[in-house]
């Protein structure tokens, strides 16, 4: 049996729920249409900073915010197009919009369809229109996220996707990683290091991209919350990045399109002919054993 309920927390938060799963799915549409929360028979699979969220004007840490038009910075923020110079902050501007909930399902599944639509807002730092829908399907320990990208613009629209999981841990140590590639590069100094299957956690922070990846699956158990997540994502996502902070207990497994300042490089960058769309699609699946 699947339900939505909708309860007014600080912000309207959308509860999906398949009840004999004991699964549980909270969304949050006009705080970036982000999931705040995942549940499994009473077992959080994400971590969120309850501080930081309640601040509108801080980005949130937790839960799994939306990356659009970019995936993480450019140098100094800001991007050309067409002879005309433009800021963008970090992670691009969808993660930190109101969305719309356009469409909710309980019928086999619990789902829930959100639109992000440009604007004035939007249009002063990426000159385009554009819609996005994101459906969020749960349906056991599984849940998916389907979008959709729609150029309305007369140009063609260029751009780049992913999402930021935080995952909650209470060991790194004791975390297990599958990740189908066997090197990484640091997102900041551009080294690259071939990948063994481990992280150094004593570092302060750990930023870096797997970007020849062999498959389209990867997977992390944590024996400390006897907990294995699988993540699978189309060919959409060639890229996956690791970050976690010293002291902080969570970790990012986060599904990329393009690399960091793709919209000046246009490495991996997608580019949509005017009145076109374009479909994607991330499955997350959480087993507690």
């Amino acid at each position: 049996m699947f339900s939505i309920a909708i309860q007014q927390q600080q912000y309207k938060t959308y509860i999906l729920s398949d009840e004999i799963a004991g699964s549980q799915l909270e969304v949050v549409p006009e705080r970036g249409g982000i999931i705040t929360r995942w549940r499994i028979q009473g077992q959080e699979v994400l971590y969120l900073d309850a501080e930081r969220f309640a601040h509108p004007e801080l980005s949130v840490r937790g839960g799994i915010p939306i990356l659009f038009p970019i995936c993480g910075n450019l140098p100094e923020n800001t991007y050309s197009h067409n002879g005309q110079t433009y800021t963008l902050k970090q992670h691009g501007f969808a993660r930190d919009l109101p969305w719309q909930v356009t469409e909710q399902v309980t019928h086999e599944k619990a789902s829930l369809t959100l639109v992000l639509n440009s604007n004035e807002q939007t249009r002063a730092v990426y000159p385009f229109d554009f819609q996005l829908a994101f459906t969020y399907e749960l349906q056991g320990n599984t849940l998916e996220i389907r979008q959709q990208y729609q150029n309305l613009s007369s140009t063609p629209l260029p751009f780049s996707m992913g999402f930021h999981p935080y995952f909650v841990t209470s060991d790194k140590n004791q975390l297990e990683f599958a990740i189908p590639s066997g090197e990484y590069q640091n997102q900041r100094t551009k080294e690259i290091s071939p990948f063994h299957g481990n992280f150094d956690f004593g570092l302060d922070e750990i930023d870096v991209a797997f970007k020849q990846l062999t498959s389209q699956s990867a997977s992390v158990v944590d024996n400390s919350r006897k907990l294995k997540l699988t993540l699978n994502y189309g060919n959409e996502y060639p890229i996956l990045v690791f970050w976690t902070i010293k002291g902080k207990e969570f970790y990012c497994l986060e599904p990329w399109s393009a690399p960091r300042n793709a919209l000046n490089t246009g490495e991996h960058l997608t580019v949509l002919d005017p009145g076109t769309s374009y479909q994607a699609s991330v499955r997350l699946t959480a087993n507690f054993f």
